[in-house]
């Protein structure tokens, strides 16, 4: 990447959950390549934690979130965002349905984060997200095309892994930390691959959970990532 100012704005639609958000936002001002203020993205953000759960709307067959997700990134749009970024994977099972009404791009976490797990793991990683997104078959999907080897967790340890994410959510990181750390464990007893943080709370929980680093592939770092290497070309 080029050390110059960027000339577009990223908007970036927030909120689901704000710590994440918070957590998306700390990543990519510290991955920016800028050595002053003035070399740093302009950034907009629209964190609406309004919007309802994605993961309950999924299990429960509706599309409560379909509509705020399409009006708030219009409306970064008309905002003056140039490319759009949602640090919440569940929320690309809705976003899909209509990115390409759009008036400017979304990067897409999904391949975002694949592709990091490809290069940093290519024989294969452990899939730990959130019920919907599982269920929504977005990883699985996009990992099959590319030739990436992921594997699922079983009911029980999907049930901890999506625990964790609600976890940091209500603010109570050591309970989550505790939970993710048995997942984890339990996953990685089975086959000794890195976990796909594919809920953008999870890095949070890893964190949490006191885990190596190199264990993990963060969405939210992937997506930070992917956001300046548009940004920045």
């Amino acid at each position: 990447m080029n050390l110059r100012t960027p000339v577009r704005t990223l908007g970036v639609l927030g909120g689901m959950g704000p710590s994440a958000t918070a957590e998306f936002l700390r990543v990519f001002a510290t991955k920016a390549p800028a050595t002053t203020d003035q070399e740093h993205p302009r950034v907009i953000l629209l964190s609406d934690p309004g919007i309802p759960d994605r993961t309950a709307s999924l299990v429960a067959g509706d599309e409560a979130p379909l509509v705020p997700l399409r009006e708030g990134l219009h409306t970064l749009a008309g905002w003056g965002a140039g490319l759009l970024a949602v640090p919440c994977n569940t929320a690309h099972a809705f976003i899909d349905r209509f990115r390409a009404e759009l008036p400017v791009p979304v990067v897409h976490i999904i391949d975002a984060t694949l592709l990091a797990a490809m290069r940093t793991s290519p024989e294969g990683s452990w899939l730990a997200a959130t019920t919907g997104t599982v269920l929504s078959g977005l990883y699985q999907r996009r990992a099959e095309e590319l030739g990436h080897p992921l594997f699922v967790p079983g009911g029980d340890v999907q049930e901890l892994v999506h625990e964790a994410s609600v976890l940091i959510k209500a603010g109570r990181s050591a309970a989550a930390g505790a939970v993710y750390a048995e997942a984890v464990r339990n996953l990685r007893e089975k086959i000794d691959a890195p976990v796909l943080a594919a809920c953008t709370e999870l890095p949070l929980a890893h964190a949490a959970a006191g885990l190596p680093a190199e264990q993990m592939v963060s969405s939210l770092d992937a997506l930070a990532d992917a956001c300046l290497a548009e940004l920045y070309r």
